[in-house]
């Protein structure tokens, strides 16, 4: 159940997972190294998935004194009494779409101040190799470094302004990695969505 404290509400449990995307065209392209557009399948990867999930529910006052604020996440296992960082995200789809593969682990053991020095040339590598001119590459870099995800208060919170449940952040993902040439997927948000909190759906059996 939620527990609330003041005017913040929290919720930790298995709950619908709201994301939608078609992973497996993703999957097919990046494997068979094609270039520009692709084809969707048609196919939700997680349709009917559950997660465990963790709900926060906090007003704007609360998160600083400017209308705009960066977040980002981590996890960590507990290693020898020592929590290890093991994985972090700010824009969806990022380290696993974006970053080449010999550098994943490395991203995910680091924190986003460091993401420019360490990232902008590899990324540019990357986006040049999926159509970009290289000053352009490198500008399209600069809006995803270092990986947080902005939120301006005094705006609608539609990615990249923070995000929600129903944006489509994988057609997003892949539009941008390719340049503009990929399509929208054909999946849609999940119809399983709560209006109250934690607004998450109630879990498959």
């Amino acid at each position: 159940m939620p527990v609330q404290a003041g005017p913040c509400r929290l919720f930790i449990g298995k709950r619908s997972d709201p994301f939608f995307a078609d992973a497996d065209g993703v999957l097919h392209w990046l494997t068979e190294g094609q270039a520009g557009n692709f084809s969707w399948t048609g196919n939700d990867t997680f349709a009917g998935a559950n997660i465990l999930s963790i709900v926060l529910e906090a007003p704007n006052e609360m998160l600083g004194p400017g209308p705009t604020i960066g977040a980002w996440i981590t996890v960590s296992l507990r290693r020898a009494g020592n929590l290890v960082q093991m994985d972090r995200g700010g824009n969806p789809s990022f380290n696993p779409i974006l970053n080449a593969d010999d550098i994943k682990d490395r991203f995910n053991s680091t924190d986003p101040v460091d993401d420019v020095n360490n990232y902008l040339q590899p990324l540019s590598r990357t986006l040049q190799q999926h159509g970009y001119p290289a000053d352009e590459a490198r500008a399209a870099a600069l809006t995803l470094l270092p990986d947080i995800l902005r939120y301006d208060r005094t705006m609608p919170a539609h990615y990249p302004n923070g995000r929600v449940t129903t944006d489509d952040v994988f057609s997003a993902r892949m539009i941008f990695m390719t340049h503009g040439q990929a399509t929208p997927q054909d999946v849609k948000p999940h119809d399983d969505l709560m209006a109250a909190f934690p607004f998450l759906g109630m879990p498959h059996p």
